[in-house]
């Protein structure tokens, strides 16, 4: 089994304005993909706002995201897949993936073990 990061992005501006059935909407999407990940999903977190970010490039520490973008990365799950194509298949359950601020990004972790 391969591991699979898949980042979460999306725009802030759109999660922050969330109303609380919306939110709630949001956490019963993913509360249905863990379920059906199962023990594929080895860890998972929301990230607080990009605004909230340290950046760090050569000697230079900076706050804040350190590329301007419109989407930020706004969580991660970690999960184990047979291959890429199960890693998109569990993915695409994500609610992020139909809405229209968001988007899902897998990419395989390299294993140098």
């Amino acid at each position: 089994m391969a591991k699979y990061l898949i980042l979460i992005y999306g725009d802030e501006r759109e999660w922050s304005a969330m109303t609380p059935e919306d939110r709630q909407r949001l956490e019963a999407g993913h509360l249905a993909f863990r379920a059906a990940a199962g023990p594929a999903v080895l860890a998972g977190e929301e990230l607080e706002p990009a605004s909230t970010a340290t950046s760090l490039r050569g000697a230079t520490v900076t706050d804040g995201p350190f590329l301007e973008t419109k989407e930020a990365l706004g969580g991660y799950y970690l999960v184990e897949a047979g291959d890429l194509d199960e890693a998109i298949a569990l993915a695409s359950r994500l609610p992020e993936v139909t809405a229209g601020h968001s988007g899902v990004e897998v990419r395989p972790v390299v294993d140098h073990g």
